[in-house]
């Protein structure tokens, strides 16, 4: 199945993490003659179905519906698939093999019949070189992280004529996946490594909401019309504006600030391409003289994007849009129009907040006018949009007593529910001074933090300044004009003309080296331990949290070198003429949105900031020596790196850390010589993943099954029969042309470490995370003396956000031979910081610093894609139930147990394998499992637990829920109602007394069902016992001290044979003794009078046929006819025989009587 030639075609790798995609792709023939020297890279574009094949589609992220793909499926009669599974839900069928239903919900889960369907896009993936060759809530859905690898299918674009033998125009294709409660999705894209070196490549391909199919089935947009030429006036010379959204959360980002125009640059790839659309406002100006406005502008001066609703601001007015998202919601909440909120309001800023919380996202607006001094504080829960007015009962100025004050700017910090604003007070001899002020939104507590000094501390040319109150001042007076805060490392900013930085709210320091005479416009923080700050003379300046040193990036000496050498290489990404748009972070990276003239129209375009290679240049022009040696001189640069080689080692394997599923998915082979694929054999890959993804959704349920492990259930009756379907490919008569291959879909439990930290940690109470960091030193310093010892010119410093909560042990090792130095580091929780909380909910943020002392902007590391910062390593810790844990119920194990210990098991009449019945005169013995579904292990839940039943029914249909009074009293020993369902002899019990404390060595439950509960006296449906079905809740919240997760699990148990009460089992067997006595008289009486009946019965049977004989003597007869005569002679000598048959009988009876 593989083209014939020196070695097997490389496959392309697709990774999703959720949404991640990584895909291994089949390179060409002809990729493999590009030179090595040229620069490859990937392309990916989105096809729909239609659009397979061709060139030059391309799609974009709108339909969210799935498509059954089940004639192709009926096509495979000889292959691994449940027949029963395959079932059409009946639809239009297109011009193709395979049927293609729109299904309308986009959920995995809505679907209630086991099929295949298709996702409705494909991953196109192709590839380019430069060069001469020119040849992609936590409301509703449970929080993981989920990956997909795909092997990437060869196609071969039928749009081309193709009469060589050889390679043909291709391109690579993979399922598109959807998700339930995601739309922000990324594709890596890797090679195997054969071939040329093209590096991994990522991409942003997000679902868009704001577009829709008109009647002609055109996209156009729900927020308003697409304009189609960039007008130069609209960018030229226009100061940039920050980018603000819900960090790793929102699909499509928004960018206003175009000059007297309501439009915005709108994109659902992170600006690869973009829209400029004219946004369908009404624009009202409500001038007043509580809202002073100077003029009327169309231009969009705010605009904060979040997962699902678009936030803009235009003058004094706030507007919002909710896309259509059927991922997200069961009931999508899209909007028809832009909606005015706080219309009655004068809002003179949006302030974003950039991470969610609570299954909710923020946005604050700041008012001006008659509510001068409040927030306006935003919630987005399941895309509706809420405001409320904080402070809620006084003002800031009221509470801080001062009668002129002004709120310029606000942030959230959603872990603390606080909210911090920088307060602007004019005094009373017209003076201005701002406070930092904190306001707590559950105790509605208001403090002030920090009052900031009215001038620029003297810092006397040191890096930075603790301000203490003791320092001197210059004359340059301290303008602050917004704050920004880092919840991952709790760093707070405040920024104007000047820099301060806090790590507790209390304590600031001063940045000496940011220049007091200019102004900050706006910072970019990666949360992830640097920042980009840009002025508002459009300079870009940059920032490593947890060092003191600013660094100019443009425009500086750096910058006029790096341009140099784009000039030389010939970019296209540079021109002499261009404005910076935005700048924002993606994947811990820089980038710019540049406007370049470079022709009459100008163009847009998205490019990276080289912030590693400046900072090289940086240090090379500033540090380096002229030597004369002999006739010349030598130019020698100083290298202020500490060491020459870092590597990290040891890691443990990643995803008990980073809590990552990942699923891997091949296409099917195909019987076709030159393994390409048809639209058939895509359409069976689309199934594929489906079905595989079902099986991921499918599995979080409340029984656990045999095997911990997603896919059990999809192979486990084809297991048997694999080698018959690998014979049947392997000889060319596999159904449909298509083999599928039972092990090339499964979940992978065994990632191995890439030798660099992981994106972030999850920590569970008491659990570390241990690795190693190698230094190999420039200059050892050896100590002399009676002991000969090499002292380590390096030093490893780990800083943590919150010591109060984790720990961090560093034991260090020197390699004398090897002039180096091992340090061996472990981070620890301290189980002091989190209450027991939902796997993956409400986690605690947090980080971790990994630096070497001294090498801050110094280190680099030469990589195939440029320089890489050392030295300093950032990594987010989040603290609480990691995501992909949870609580089982043990059914087979239980079944076990209970069968051995109560000597038999009777199942119920109709036996349901799902849910099997417990007979109610048994004691009853529970066992749990622990599942962790990212790295597969499964065990005995060890720990304490309450079990309670909160609702039940006598049949699934009926099944009520209980209120809280209810369950205390069908659960709790101390009820005296008696109305208990069920008891134990376990002694433990809750600190309040209220209910038991059940554990895997707990003695057992014994069925109760008194009087008053609501099993009691359970009428019975049929001929069989009674049965009830329990709603039973099991939780270890407080009572469950070794870890940080709630585990909450909520199941149905059946529960048969239970017992009548006594009136009823009275009353049935009153009735059913006197049915069975009235039955027995019934048969006295019947033999009693039996010879009577029997008389009377033969009496009336002679007189019926005696009156029968009589009647038949009559002879009929017409004279024409002389055929009458003849019958009616035989019916007469018929009857005679007949009735002297009868009336002797009836004489030897009477003879016998007498």
């Amino acid at each position: 199945m593989f083209p014939v030639g020196p070695a097997p075609w490389p496959r392309l790798r697709v990774l999703w993490a959720l949404w991640a995609l990584l895909v291994v792709l089949l390179a060409p023939w002809r990729l493999w003659a590009i030179q090595e020297t040229q620069e490859c890279t990937w392309q990916v574009v989105l096809n729909n179905l239609e659009s397979v094949g061709k060139n030059d589609a391309i799609d974009h992220f709108v339909d969210q519906e799935l498509y059954t793909v089940d004639k192709v499926f009926d096509l495979l009669v000889d292959a691994p698939i449940d027949r029963d599974e395959v079932r059409g839900l009946g639809a239009d069928e297109w011009e193709r093999p395979w049927s293609c239903t729109l299904l309308g919900s986009g959920h995995l889960l809505t679907i209630s019949l086991q099929t295949y369907l298709g996702f409705p896009y494909y991953l196109k993936i192709n590839y380019s070189c430069t060069g001469e060759v020119s040849p992609v809530n936590f409301h509703r859905w449970k929080i993981e992280q989920l990956q997909i690898q795909m092997e990437a299918a060869p196609f071969r674009s039928p749009a081309e004529r193709c009469d060589a033998e050889e390679m043909c125009l291709m391109s690579w294709y993979t399922p598109m996946p959807i998700k339930n409660g995601s739309v922000v999705m990324r594709v890596d894209v890797s090679s195997n490594g054969l071939g040329p070196f093209i590096p991994n490549k990522r991409f942003h391909v997000n679902i868009n909401g704001f577009l829709e199919r008109g009647r002609d089935h055109e996209l156009q947009f729900t927020v308003g019309n697409e304009l189609f030429h960039l007008i130069p006036r609209h960018f030229v010379n226009v100061p940039s504006r920050p980018l603000w959204y819900t960090v790793d959360q929102t699909p499509v980002l928004i960018l206003g600030g175009i000059p007297e125009e309501k439009a915005i640059l709108l994109t659902d790839t992170n600006f690869k391409d973009f829209f400029l659309v004219e946004l369908s406002i009404d624009s009202c100006w409500v001038g007043s003289f509580y809202c002073p406005q100077a003029s009327f502008t169309a231009t969009i001066y705010d605009a904060i994007a979040t997962e699902s609703t678009l936030f803009i601001r235009q003058n004094q007015l706030i507007y919002y849009f909710t896309g259509t998202y059927t991922t997200l919601y069961e009931n999508s909440h899209g909007s028809e129009r832009w909606v005015r909120v706080l219309a009655n309001e004068c809002i003179k800023r949006l302030c974003p907040v950039h991470f969610h919380s609570n299954g909710s996202e923020y946005v604050m607006a700041l008012t001006a006018g008659k509510n001068e001094g409040y927030v306006h504080f935003g919630t987005i829960t399941d895309g509706l949009v809420s405001f409320k007015l904080l402070p809620r009962d006084r003002s800031v100025c009221n509470a801080i007593l001062v009668d002129n004050c002004s709120i310029t700017w606000a942030v959230f910090i959603a872990g603390d529910y606080n909210l911090l604003m920088l307060v602007e007070i004019v005094g009373p001899t017209s003076s201005k001074y701002f406070q930092v002020v904190s306001y707590d939104l559950v105790s509605d507590y208001l403090v002030v933090l920090y009052t900031i000094p009215e001038f620029i501390p003297d810092a006397r040319g040191l890096e930075f300044l603790m301000i203490l109150g003791t320092e001197s001042y210059t004359n340059f007076p301290m303008v602050p004009k917004g704050m920004s805060y880092n919840p991952y490392n709790n760093l707070l900013l405040i920024w104007g003309n000047f820099l301060l930085q806090s790590f507790n709210s209390e304590n600031f320091i001063y940045l000496a080296d940011f220049p007091k005479e200019l102004s900050i416009k706006y910072l970019v923080n990666s949360f992830r331990g640097d920042m980009a700050i840009v002025t508002e003379n459009e300079e870009i300046w940059y920032l490593l949290e947890g060092s003191y040193q600013v660094y100019q990036l443009f425009p500086s000496k750096a910058w006029e070198v790096y341009i140099s050498l784009q000039v030389l290489q010939q970019s296209s990404r540079y021109a002499p003429n261009e404005t910076m748009v935005t700048l924002f972070y993606e994947d811990n990276k820089l980038y710019q949105l540049v406007y370049l003239i470079d022709h009459p129209h100008g163009r847009l375009i998205k490019r990276l900031m080289p912030v590693e290679q400046l900072l090289m240049y940086q240090q090379i022009s500033k540090e380096y020596v002229l030597e004369r040696q002999g006739s010349h001189l030598t130019l020698s640069f100083s290298n202020f790196c500490p060491f020459t080689v870092m590597r990290l080692q040891e890691l443990p394997n990643p995803q008990i850390y980073t809590r990552q599923e990942r699923y891997r998915a091949q296409p099917p082979h195909v019987l076709e010589p030159w393994g390409f694929h048809s639209e058939n054999s895509l359409a069976v890959y689309q199934g594929l993943v489906y079905y595989l993804l079902s099986l991921h959704s499918k599995y979080d349920k409340p029984y656990a099954d045999p095997v911990h492990d997603p896919t059990w259930r999809w192979w486990k009756n084809k297991k048997q029969d694999q080698d018959y379907y690998f014979y049947l490919a392997n000889n060319w008569r596999s159904a449909g042309g298509v083999h599928v291959d039972m092990t090339s879909y499964e979940k992978i439990y065994d990632l191995k470490a890439e030798n660099e930290l992981p994106e972030r940690i999850f920590l569970d109470k008491g659990t570390s995370y241990s690795f190693s960091v190698f230094l190999t030193t420039r200059k050892p310093e050896v100590q002399h003396g009676p002991s000969f010892q090499v002292l380590s010119p390096v030093d490893l410093a780990v800083v943590l956000a919150d010591p109060d909560c984790i720990e961090a042990m560093v034991k260090e090792k020197v390699l004398v031979n090897r002039n180096s130095v091992l340090f061996w580091v472990t981070l620890s929780d301290k189980r002091s910081c989190f209450d027991q909380g939902i796997s993956g909910h409400h986690l605690m943020k947090t980080s971790m610093l990994v630096k070497v002392l001294g090498s801050s902007g110094h280190c680099f590391q030469n990589t195939n894609r440029g320089p890489r910062m050392q030295s300093n390593l950032m990594v987010p810790v989040l603290i609480g139930c990691p995501p992909g844990k949870r609580l089982a119920f043990d059914i087979t194990y239980t079944l076990q147990y209970n069968r051995v210990q109560n000597k038999h098991y009777f199942d119920c009449v109709k036996v349901d394998p799902e849910m099997p019945c417990f007979l109610f005169r048994d004691i009853f013995y529970p066992f749990f499992l622990i599942q962790d579904l990212v790295t597969g292990d499964s065990g005995s839940f060890q720990g304490s637990y309450v079990l309670k039943v909160v609702g039940g029914g006598p049949t699934l249909d009926t099944i009520k829920e209980y209120s809280e009074e209810e369950i205390y009293r069908f659960n709790s020993p101390l009820d005296k109602t008696g109305s208990l369902i069920w008891t134990t002899e376990n002694t433990t019990t809750t600190e309040d007394l209220a209910f038991n404390i059940m554990s895997h060595n707990s003695l057992g439950i014994e069925w109760l069902c008194l009087e008053n509960s609501p099993c009691h006296d359970t009428i019975p449906h049929n001929i069989f016992a009674p049965e009830f079905f329990f709603k039973v809740l099991v939780s270890n919240r407080g009572v469950d001290e070794s870890t940080y997760c709630d585990y909450q699990l909520t199941f149905l148990l059946h529960i048969h044979g239970l017992p009548l009460s006594a009136r009823r089992a009275f009353l049935i067997l009153l009735v059913s003794a006197s049915l069975f006595v009235g039955l027995v008289i019934l048969y006295i009486v019947c033999c009693l009078l039996s010879p009577y009946m029997v008389k009377l019965c033969n009496i009336l049977r002679w007189k019926i046929n005696s009156i029968i004989g009589l009647e038949s003597n009559y002879t009929y007869s017409t004279p024409s006819d002389s055929r009458a005569f003849s019958h009616s002679g035989t019916v007469s000598w018929r009857s005679s025989r007949l009735n002297s048959r009868v009336v002797y009988k009836g004489a030897e009876e009477n003879k016998a009587e007498t």
